[in-house]
């Protein structure tokens, strides 16, 4: 069954291209690793929440965006495969300028259990 890589972050609305551009580097050595799809999509409608919501969760601030983004990989042993990469393919650390806060991005890794 496939697995999921989640995530959420907080994008300064300036960094857009950037963030974009990003993604869209990342995505060859993603897909080198076996992922089978990645989506990251853009704030278009975020409300703000009373108990909790998107903002809150990443601590969004004025002038930035919500990014909701998740990666499609055949199976949790390949996506570990890819995470156990970070430490030990230097290409990854060429990607680190990120044009975020990684700090304040959320993500975890899932086992669907519905899909069609």
């Amino acid at each position: 069954m496939t697995h999921v890589w989640g995530f959420l972050t907080p994008v300064p609305q300036e960094n857009k291209a950037a963030y974009v551009e990003s993604a869209r580097k990342s995505w060859e050595l993603f897909k080198e690793y076996g992922a089978l799809s990645m989506h990251e999509c853009w704030e278009a409608e975020v409300p703000e929440g009373k108990v909790t919501s998107f903002p809150m969760a990443v601590k969004r601030e004025e002038g930035e965006a919500v990014v909701f983004s998740w990666m499609l990989w055949p199976d949790k042993e390949t996506a570990d495969r890819c995470g156990a990469s970070f430490e030990t393919d230097a290409r990854w650390k060429e990607m680190m300028d990120m044009p975020f806060d990684g700090k304040r991005m959320i993500y975890g890794s899932f086992d669907p259990v519905f899909e069609a």
